[in-house]
């Protein structure tokens, strides 16, 4: 694939191109290209910084789908077509051993589906591009750390190795020198760990890690389709009445890097507080990180804060980037973005998952804002059930017994007994009590006791992770970065602090305040009142304005 010729190749059937090409936009409809590459096309239009990329529509990946479990030629030759393109438009080449192109691979609902389906990242890497990036960067710890990952997360996604042993490996090295987190290891321990799980794979697997860029970028989609099938996009799709045969497209992007030092990094940002609905800043972000680290739940983003100070301008334009979003969506947006070596690029934006209260209060104030008027405001809250909205908060005059903090990651109270897993959760909901879901991080895999608990602390994982946003969505008080909280699943206890509770004793969470609570606790309720009425009088017009 690195021998690229100097004209840019004709279009491939079937594919869709963002930042470059000529494909028509008026055709690139989330039914087509799926939400995520419509929003990206949009957000190219419009002069964001989008990293240039291809689609394989729905209708391809839907006359495709047995590649899922067999490779077929049309598959490789529809990619090797697609990539010289992207190789044209990006003059890189992908594993090439000068200049090389690394990309991601994401499945596109034309629904939005928050970490329900698989991603895989730095795919293109092998011995010769590993060397080329290198030199190309002039940062080993960039490659062995970018290869390392890839590794372990083809061995998981891909060949459906388990994450324990993987992930055990890079813990033991964490723990060998001391290190605070995996963010900390140093290129030679990343190299290291690089080998040695190219051997577990190797063991594992029963052959190689694959060299060919190309072999392992069929693989990706492949992997990518099948998890349109999975269980946690099955159960997504039935707790939201979504059709099960939703078609889903394929999003390959060029990769940019969070993970090359300390002017990088990756984060998830919010146009309003998701929980409230409040505009104000609502950024997770983490340096010298990929975007996997943020979302996945099993890190904490506690560096937000110091993105002001060391990147001011980056800081800034975030802030007028949320407000741009605003604007052109017509919504309230959750969008991912990576920082390359104090430069921005935006991945993703979609309308924000949030609470009833943050759909409430954002349909009125983004009308107050002027970015929408009273109509798209009031459709915005059609399906829902207003009088069941209600601020709760803690009523602790009676001294309750405060045993951990955590990141505050959605509003209101929950009391419940602790439920260690989702079968623990659903065992308490069939005989009638409520559960808290307590968990060492919260991943997608969680949604059905999730769905069924009223509320959920973990100890890891920031306020944007993919989890928390699911849970805030279905309405679930949810505190996370818990760090007091240890599991043991052998005795089935949890510990916050000196303080260990058995499965099934009572705790209450405050979402607002990221606060948990030994027992149950009183709450007070208000009605949120300018809201409401607001839009009782916004539809008390409309019959004298249609009389007009």
């Amino acid at each position: 694939m690195s021998d690229r010729s100097g004209g840019r190749p004709a279009a491939t059937s079937g594919v869709v191109t963002i930042g470059y090409g000529a494909d028509d936009a008026t055709l690139a409809t989330p039914a087509r290209v799926g939400f995520k590459a419509a929003n990206l096309l949009q957000m190219a239009r419009i002069g964001l910084p989008v990293p240039q990329a291809f689609v394989l529509d729905t209708e391809w990946s839907r006359s495709h789908a047995a590649t899922a479990t067999a490779p077929a030629p049309a598959l490789r030759d529809t990619l090797a077509g697609a990539m010289r393109e992207l190789e044209a438009a990006t003059a890189l080449g992908f594993g090439d051993s000068r200049r090389p192109l690394l990309v991601s691979v994401r499945s596109g609902a034309a629904v939005s589906m928050p970490g329900m389906m698989d991603t895989l990242l730095n795919i293109g890497l092998n011995e010769a591009s590993l060397r080329a990036l290198v030199r190309f960067t002039g940062n080993p710890r960039l490659a062995w750390n970018s290869y390392r990952r890839l590794i372990q997360s083809f061995a998981e996604t891909v060949r459906g190795m388990p994450a324990e042993p993987l992930a055990v490996r890079v813990a033991a090295e964490v723990e060998r020198h001391g290190l605070a987190s995996e963010r900390e290891l140093d290129f030679a321990s990343e190299r290291r760990l690089a080998l040695e799980l190219l051997e577990l794979y190797r063991e594992s697997a029963g052959e190689p890690f694959p060299q060919s860029p190309l072999a392992q970028l069929e693989a990706a989609v492949r992997a990518v389709i099948a998890s349109a099938d999975g269980t946690k996009a099955r159960e997504y799709r039935r707790l939201h009445s979504l059709p099960d045969e939703l078609p889903t497209a394929i999003t390959v992007q060029r990769m940019v890097y969070g993970n090359a030092g300390g002017t990088s990094g990756a984060g998830v940002g919010f146009t309003r507080d998701p929980a409230t609905g409040v505009r104000e800043r609502y950024y997770d972000f983490l340096f010298n990180a990929q975007g996997e680290d943020v979302v996945s739940g099993r890190a904490g983003t506690d560096e937000a804060d110091r993105l002001p100070h060391v990147l001011p301008e980056i800081s800034e334009r975030l802030d007028a980037v949320a407000a741009q979003l605003e604007r052109e969506f017509g919504d309230m947006q959750e969008f991912e973005f990576t920082v390359q070596e104090g430069e921005l690029f935006l991945l993703q934006t979609r309308d924000a998952k949030r609470t009833p209260l943050a759909r409430l209060v954002s349909a009125v104030e983004l009308a107050e804002d002027g970015v929408i008027d009273t109509a798209a405001a009031l459709a915005m809250l059609d399906n829902l059930d207003l009088g069941t909205i209600a601020i709760t908060r803690l009523d602790d005059s009676g001294g309750a017994d405060i045993i951990a903090h955590g990141v505050a990651a959605g509003a209101g109270v929950a009391a419940g007994e602790i439920a260690l897993d989702s079968e623990a959760v659903m065992r308490a909901r069939d005989a009638g009590r409520a559960a808290i879901l307590v968990r060492e991080n919260a991943e997608t895999a969680d949604i059905e006791g999730m769905a069924a608990a009223a509320g959920l602390v973990t100890a890891h994982g920031s306020r944007t992770s993919h989890a928390a946003v699911v849970a805030r969505q279905m309405g679930i008080v949810c505190v996370v970065g818990c760090a007091s909280l240890a599991i043991d699943p052998a005795a089935r206890t949890a510990r916050f602090g000196e303080v260990v509770l058995r499965e099934g004793e009572p705790v209450s969470v405050a979402g607002e305040t990221g606060t948990v609570y030994r027992g149950s606790v009183r709450v007070t309720t208000e009605r949120p009142a300018r809201w409401l009425d607001t839009v009782a009088r916004w539809r008390a017009a409309v019959p004298a304005a249609l009389d007009a």
